[in-house]
């Protein structure tokens, strides 16, 4: 059969696929259930039709026609190839994927047209009561195993529908593991250890795409088991190990434009929950405010993580931030009360190798003249001809006595200037 009966063919299939088979009903069985179903229902509609394939062109077209209704259609095999850590589709003919840090063009024709795209994207947000249409024209979605799904269409985009998909390893990265694979410098590690452990105020920063999401995973999982953690996220990614953890997930408003819950409406009710720690998957709003007040009212230990350029920079977006809630406070106010909760900032890169690395680890010293106090005590330090060093700096942090009334004893040695051991 030729190249071009065979694309006849599968496409009569899925359409009358897509007729016979509630792809929202079967997304409440299991993956292999899903599968079973679709062959069944692709083997009576070939019969019906009287069309007749090769054996190994029928398992073919039934399996790339199987994971159009029920899995990912054309970027099935980039979402199963463990390398892949994003999919991007710029349109029906534009597909890039993230592989080891970099981006690529992928193979081309994946999608036979828009429509392709729209059907997969309704077919995700579907069963989780969103949707995609003119009058709502973008969504944010979280698929089951936790990949992070992002959608939007014309008008908004002047390139067709746009699907974005961040996916998450299975196997969670360790702390040793981000030495070992040369993203941070071991006293890097052995500073935020004793940070983690002494309850002090962390904030994780960076650009899109720099590790935030998974250098916050690493550092929760250095928190004593004891303590009850409560996790706050736009869209749920923080896999934590931990027996005593409540995640909080926010909620967009329905179809009628009511329902939505904010990551605000859920660092207020966190306060009422009895948090031995709050973790803010990502500030970005008015819930900055909440998040500082809670910090500076008996929250120690708390987490979250912002996008900014450095750890100055992050100091004042969180000020922005902050200024954005609905209460009236003046700025001056704001900033003492910015540089008053951060403790420690970790600011993260992406080399243009793909790799990414703690760039720098800084304390917040308070203020001088109104001013934040921004004190670096490692850095990554790239080379020309080389895959770069962690330095200490030689700098003191000035919470050394809050971190040993609280059983974390860090000698100044761990802070002595120089780099790190290869």
């Amino acid at each position: 059969m030729s190249l071009d009966a065979l694309t006849d063919v599968r496409r009569e299939l899925r359409e009358r696929l897509l007729e016979r088979v509630d792809a929202r009903g079967l997304a409440a069985v299991s993956r292999t259930q899903r599968r079973l179903r679709v062959r069944e229902e692709a083997m009576e509609v070939l019969r019906q039709s009287g069309v007749i394939l090769p054996q190994r062109e029928l398992a073919r077209v039934i399996n790339e026609v199987s994971d159009e209704v029920v899995g990912f259609g054309p970027i099935e095999f980039l979402l199963k190839d463990p390398e892949v850590t994003e999919v991007m589709v710029n349109g029906a003919d534009d597909v890039f994927v993230e592989r080891k840090g970099r981006i690529e063009r992928a193979q081309g024709g994946l999608f036979e047209g828009e429509e392709a795209v729209l059907h997969l994207i309704e077919r995700i947000v579907g069963p989780l009561g969103l949707r995609v249409d003119e009058s709502s024209p973008w969504a944010d979605a979280r698929l089951p195993e936790g990949s992070r799904v992002h959608a939007i269409i014309p008008p908004l985009s002047l390139r067709g529908p746009v699907l974005t998909i961040r996916k998450f390893s299975p196997v969670p990265i360790t702390a040793g593991g981000l030495v070992a694979g040369g993203s941070m410098g071991p006293r890097m590690l052995r500073f935020l250890s004793g940070c983690v452990r002494g309850r002090v105020n962390i904030v994780v920063s960076g650009g899109a795409g720099s590790g935030k999401t998974t250098l916050l995973g690493v550092l929760c999982g250095l928190i004593p088991d004891e303590e009850r953690l409560i996790t706050i996220e736009d869209a749920a990614e923080l896999r934590i190990a931990k027996p005593h953890v409540v995640s909080l997930e926010a909620r967009p408003s329905n179809v009628e434009g009511r329902g939505e819950v904010t990551v605000r409406d859920l660092v207020r009710n966190a306060l009422r929950m009895r948090p031995d720690r709050i973790i803010v998957g990502e500030v970005r709003g008015g819930e900055a405010l909440d998040m500082l007040q809670a910090m500076n009212t008996g929250h120690e230990g708390s987490l979250s993580t912002a996008h900014a350029n450095s750890a100055r920079h992050l100091l004042w977006r969180l000020e922005t931030m902050a200024l954005m809630s609905d209460v009236d406070l003046p700025a001056a106010h704001v900033r003492t009360q910015v540089a008053a909760a951060i403790d420690v900032i970790v600011q993260l890169a992406r080399l243009p190798d793909g790799r990414r690395v703690a760039w720098e680890v800084s304390t917040v010293e308070g203020t001088h003249r109104g001013e934040p106090v921004v004190r670096p005590l490692f850095a990554f330090r790239p080379r020309a001809t080389g895959e770069g060093r962690f330095h200490a700096l030689g700098a003191l942090p000035g919470l050394l006595d809050t971190l040993a009334a609280r059983g974390q004893f860090l000698g100044e040695d761990l802070f002595e200037a120089g780099e790190d051991a290869p």
